[in-house]
């Protein structure tokens, strides 16, 4: 019998093989590239077992394994049978065409931090790093190591539309770009309040880049696509199915330092982009709501559990995602009165003169249950601040000391 010898039937198990050495240049990268392309339309996004394989083989290997072993394992066979319907060559120069670029590991534009995912493990089945990400617009992705997050609930109140926006434009002309999800509420809000600041922002879909999703939404798409960027590891022309969201959420978290969420209600997926920044070891905040309001339900509870700390306002985010030092906030105090500068049993004789009526020394003293020359002293130290004066019968408080 001659021929290639069969592939020994293993399990592929992909935490058991080292990572695959990323082709530098030349036509081995381009072999890369088209091969990562090739799998980004064939395999579902997140899918833990080829995804895991693309890392750990390489996407040329990986391919060939498609090709030639696909009944290896059920993942391979439902992959390996997209194979046929696809172009991949045909697909990039379409996307080349339309400012479309499919950035891979290795890139210069690649995003280590996207690496993160190797070791964050999996959220309802989804996990692993991309095979490639799908990007238009001008900002690069190597730009985002100091950006965060705001996501929340799609049906967003009054109170958290203004908050979402108001912390994206603080936070985002700090210098750190703003990454959603371009959904309805919060996602919109904070891409909104990015813009209006004229600080950099990024959509993340679960659809192809191509693609306006929501439709309504597609005038700050096409801005976003000719400005900053919009990301997918969604191949062009996809379509934006419920797991592709939960596979986006990893996205979100890993591309980002910390993740805010604002409104979310018990089901919301933004809660499920605040568990993989928690796996990922990023930070994880959350603005509260009122007790009454079900958008903030889900929020509330990730702070009460600990998962996420509170923030208040743009400048807690900024201290939070700051290296240890930097944009420390000052603890919020009401103004100094002049009380506030006084002793304690100088305070107790200033509550015990009366405010209309004069009264003597002894009176005061007794009140205040301290010693009268004690309280002699004080009030005539407290006459020399203006706060009590002496008239016949003996002292009351002044306007100064009323105030």
């Amino acid at each position: 019998m001659t021929g290639t010898p069969p592939l020994k039937r293993t399990p592929l198990d992909s935490t058991a093989l080292a990572a695959a050495p990323i082709p530098g240049s030349g036509a081995d990268r381009d072999a890369e590239r088209l091969a990562r392309a090739t799998i980004s339309m064939v395999v579902e996004p997140g899918d833990l077992r080829c995804l895991g394989l693309t890392g750990r083989l390489g996407g040329v290997e990986f391919l060939d394994v498609l090709r030639r072993h696909p009944d290896l394992r059920p993942e391979l066979a439902a992959a390996s049978a997209r194979l046929a319907e696809v172009e991949p060559e045909r697909t990039l120069e379409q996307a080349e065409r339309q400012g479309i670029r499919f950035v891979i590991p290795g890139d210069e534009e690649w995003p280590e931090q996207l690496e993160d995912l190797t070791e964050a493990g999996e959220l309802q089945q989804r996990g692993e790093v991309p095979a490639g990400l799908w990007v238009k617009g001008p900002l690069r992705l190597d730009r985002l190591g100091r950006s965060v997050a705001i996501v929340g609930s799609r049906s967003a109140t009054t109170y958290g539309d203004q908050l979402a926006s108001d912390l994206a434009a603080v936070v985002a002309a700090a210098g750190h770009p703003v990454v959603s999800g371009a959904a309805f509420g919060i996602d919109y809000a904070a891409h909104r309040g990015a813009v209006g600041a004229g600080a950099a922002t990024v959509a993340v879909l679960a659809c192809g880049v191509d693609r306006a999703y929501p439709a309504a939404h597609r005038d700050m798409l096409r801005y976003l696509g000719e400005n900053h960027a919009v990301v997918s590891e969604a191949p062009l022309g996809a379509s934006p199915f419920r797991i592709r969201f939960l596979a986006r959420n990893r996205v979100i978290a890993a591309l980002t330092r910390g993740t805010v969420v604002v409104e979310a209600a018990v089901r919301s997926g933004a809660l499920n982009t605040a568990s993989w920044a928690e796996r990922l070891n990023r930070v994880v905040m959350g603005t509260p709501g009122p007790l009454t309001s079900v958008a903030s339900q889900g929020v509330n509870q990730l702070l009460r559990s600990g998962a996420a700390t509170l923030v208040t306002g743009p400048d807690d985010v900024l201290e939070l995602l700051g290296s240890a030092g930097e944009n420390l906030t000052q603890e919020l105090r009401a103004p100094e009165q002049e009380r506030d500068r006084l002793s304690v049993p100088e305070r107790q004789v200033l509550d015990a003169v009366p405010v209309l009526e004069p009264a003597p020394t002894a009176s005061i003293a007794f009140v205040a249950g301290l010693g009268a020359p004690q309280v002699a002293h004080f009030l005539e130290g407290l006459e020399e601040r203006g706060l009590v004066e002496a008239r016949a019968g003996g002292w009351r408080l002044t306007e100064r000391g009323r105030a």
